[in-house]
C-alpha cells in the first residue's frame, strides 16, 4: 500500500503546498478588468483582511487604477505602511506608488458619517437639534450595528462620487460573520420598531390631537419606561426620534439600495482565511451565505500558507534522524565500540596520556574536537526536530484545505506565504501584492 502523502510529506516534495482541486483565483485579471469597481474583502478577525485590502488597493493603483481603500478598523501600521502620519474619514493620498495609477486610503471614523448623513438629510436647524441630542450622540458613537451600517453609508457615498476606478473595502472585524450585511436590516428594523412608532407617534399626529395622546394614551408606557430608563433619557429619545423622522425613510432608501449596489456584476467579494480548522470553517459560513444573498463572491485568499525548503524530507525520516544523532549508542558501534569516535585518543589507543583521569586533556575535554562535534550533532538533532514540527503543520494545513475545497470546489483559492513579520511599508505591501497575483507558496 503506498504512503499517504499527508503523512509522509510527498505531499510537499517541492515545498510548495498544494489545494488539490481548487481552481486558481487570478488576481491581476480581476483587479486590471474596468467592470471590477468594488472589491469588499470579508473574514473573520485576525486573518490578515486590511493588509490583504491594502495590498490589493496597490497592486490596482500600480497597473494603472485610481483606487481609494476604506478600511474600519486598521492598526497604526497600516497607516505607516501607507506613509500616511494617520488615516481619517476623507480620502487621503498615498505617496511612493508607482506605475500610472493613484492610491488613496482612509478610516471609517463611524460617528462623523453618521453626521454626515444627518446634515445632509436634514435641514441645518433640524440637524443642529439631531446633533446635539444626547441619546443621538450614544446611538452615533455604539449603537449595535452603527459601524457596519456606517461602512455602507460610507461606501454608497465613494460610489456615488464616481471618482474612482475601484473601491476596495475592508470590512468590519466582527465576530458574527457578514455584520455589515444585516446592519442595513437591524437599522431599518430598529427604525421601524413598535417603540419607535409609538414614541414618534405624537409628533406625527401633532397639535393638541397629539398633546392628548402623549398625555392619555401613552401616560402609562412613559411612566413605566421613565422608570426604568429614566425621565430624561425618555425625553431625549421622544426628542430624537421627532427630529428623526423625517430622514428615516432616506437612511432605509440608502440602505437598500447600498445593498444591492453589493449585488450588482461590478462588485467582487474575496473571503480572506487563514489556513487553520477554525478559520476555514468560518470561511465556509461566509461563502455558504454570500450565496444564499447572491452576492458575487470571486474568491478565498488564504493568508499565512507555510512551506518548506525541504518537503522531501518527511517528519518520520527527520524524526529517525534525530534519534540517531542524540543517542551515541545507535551511531558509534560500527565495530563494537560504542564511544570510540568521541574518544580524544586519534590512534584508538586506550594507553595514552591524553585518556588517563586527571590530565590535562581530560581537564579540557570540552574544547575537544569530539566534543565539538558532539555540539553539531545536538543542533543538528534539533533542527530536524524543528523540521518534523513543520512538515506536521504543513500535513495540518493541507488536510484542512483539502476539506474546505471538497465541500466548496467551485471556489477559487490563491495562497499568501507566512511571512516572518508585519508589513510595514510599501515594499512589504507590495510583495503580498505579487504573491496575491502569483498564487505562490514559497519557504518562510
Amino acid at each position: 500500500m503506498s504512503p499517504d502523502p499527508a503523512q509522509t510529506g510527498g505531499a510537499q516534495e517541492t515545498g510548495r503546498p498544494h489545494l488539490s482541486s481548487a481552481r486558481a483565483l487570478d488576481v491581476d485579471a480581476l483587479l486590471d478588468d474596468p467592470r471590477t469597481r468594488i472589491v469588499v474583502c470579508c473574514g473573520s478577525g485576525g486573518v490578515g483582511k486590511t493588509t490583504t485590502a491594502a495590498a490589493l488597493g496597490l497592486r490596482a493603483a500600480e497597473r494603472g487604477r485610481k483606487v481609494v481603500v476604506l478600511t474600519i478598523d486598521p492598526a497604526r501600521r497600516l497607516a505607516q505602511s501607507m506613509g500616511i502620519d494617520s488615516l481619517d474619514n476623507v480620502p487621503r493620498r498615498v505617496k511612493g506608488t508607482e506605475g500610472g495609477g493613484e492610491l488613496h486610503a482612509m478610516m471609517l471614523d463611524m460617528k462623523r458619517t453618521f453626521d454626515e448623513v444627518v446634515e445632509a438629510h436634514a435641514d441645518s436647524e433640524r440637524a443642529a437639534a439631531i446633533l446635539a441630542n444626547p441619546f443621538y450622540q450614544s446611538l452615533s458613537a455604539g449603537f449595535a450595528g452603527t459601524q457596519e451600517y456606517m461602512a455602507m453609508e460610507k461606501l454608497g457615498q465613494l460610489r456615488a462620487r464616481d471618482e474612482w476606478d475601484l473601491i476596495v473595502v475592508d470590512t468590519p472585524p466582527s465576530r458574527s460573520a457578514l455584520d455589515f450585511l444585516d446592519a442595513p436590516k437591524r437599522l431599518g428594523s430598529f427604525l421601524d420598531g413598535r417603540l419607535i412608532r409609538l414614541l414618534t407617534a405624537p409628533a406625527k399626529l401633532g397639535g393638541r390631537a397629539g398633546m392628548k395622546f402623549l398625555n392619555v394614551g401613552m401616560s402609562m408606557m412613559t411612566g413605566t419606561l421613565g422608570k426604568l430608563l429614566g425621565g430624561q433619557l425618555l425625553k431625549d429619545v421622544q426628542t430624537f426620534v421627532s427630529a428623526m423622522d423625517t430622514t428615516f425613510g432616506g437612511f432605509r432608501t440608502r440602505a437598500d439600495a447600498t445593498y444591492k449596489l453589493l449585488q450588482a456584476p461590478g462588485t467582487a467579494f474575496l473571503v480572506v482565511a487563514a489556513p487553520e480548522r477554525d478559520a476555514l470553517r468560518e470561511a465556509a459560513y461566509f461563502v455558504e451565505r454570500l450565496a444564499a444573498e447572491d452576492m458575487p463572491l470571486v474568491g478565498l485568499v488564504l493568508n499565512r500558507v507555510h512551506g518548506s525548503g525541504a518537503g522531501g524530507l518527511s517528519a518520520e525520516r527527520a524524526l529517525a534522524a534525530a534519534e540517531n544523532l542524540e543517542d551515541p549508542g545507535i551511531v558509534d558501534q560500527g565495530d563494537g565500540k560504542a564511544g570510540l569516535r568521541n574518544s580524544p585518543d586519534t590512534h584508538g589507543s586506550s594507553e595514552s596520556p591524553d585518556s588517563e583521569s586527571g590530565s590535562p586533556a581530560a581537564a579540557s575535554e570540552e574544547g575537544s574536537p569530539a566534543t565539538s562535534e558532539r555540539s553539531v550533532d545536538q543542533l543538528t538533532a534539533g533542527l530536524l526536530r524543528l523540521h518534523a514540527e513543520r512538515m506536521h503543520l504543513l500535513a495540518r494545513e493541507q488536510r484542512t484545505r483539502d476539506r474546505f475545497t471538497a465541500r466548496h470546489p467551485e471556489v477559487a483559492v490563491v495562497e499568501v506565504p507566512a511571512l516572518p513579520g508585519d508589513v510595514h511599508d510599501l515594499t512589504g505591501l507590495r510583495d503580498i501584492g505579487d504573491r496575491l497575483a502569483e498564487g505562490r507558496t514559497e519557504p518562510s
